[in-house]
């Protein structure tokens, strides 16, 4: 049985199962980073209607919005690249212009965006809780796509 991730937010759960035959490394990184604690509290600080949600940058801990989305865990993963494409449930790694720049920042697909395929690593794809991610994508947001009321996850696990 895949591991599930379970986010509980303030605006209700999102679970989604891990794709460890896709992306093994990425897979196993969020797993460590998800029982360590590193998401909790964080924020989704970018929010783009049609498109995704974006989060698991530290720095959201910390009012000073200048520094939200540069933050990571403090080393980068190799990208994982696959076949599987950015449907709308698919939850991928974020990262800079650099392929291997990823670190703990992930997105949720809310629309079908297949011009990521092959860009951006697929390794999860959500079971339940879409109605959740489509509040929050929808949520007022200010000038840089931050959500301009906090969208927090309270809680991340796995199952294993």
């Amino acid at each position: 049985m895949p591991e599930e991730v379970t986010i509980k937010t303030n605006f209700g759960s999102i679970k989604f199962s891990l794709l460890p035959e896709l992306a093994p490394e990425t897979v196993r990184n969020f797993s460590k980073l998800a029982k360590s604690g590193f998401y909790n509290e964080t924020l989704f600080h970018r929010v783009i209607p049609g498109f995704m949600i974006q989060g698991g940058d530290p720095n959201t801990k910390s009012p000073d919005k200048s520094a939200w989305g540069q933050g990571g865990p403090g080393y980068n993963l190799k990208a994982e690249f696959n076949s599987r494409s950015h449907l709308r449930g698919i939850v991928s790694m974020a990262r800079a212009a650099d392929p291997d720049s990823a670190g703990s920042q992930f997105f949720i697909v809310t629309s079908d965006s297949t011009f990521l395929d092959k860009q951006y690593t697929v390794f999860g794809e959500v079971t339940e809780g879409m109605d959740v991610a489509d509040k929050i994508v929808n949520l007022p947001r200010d000038g840089n796509d931050c959500p301009e009321q906090e969208a927090k996850m309270l809680e991340v696990t796995t199952s294993e």
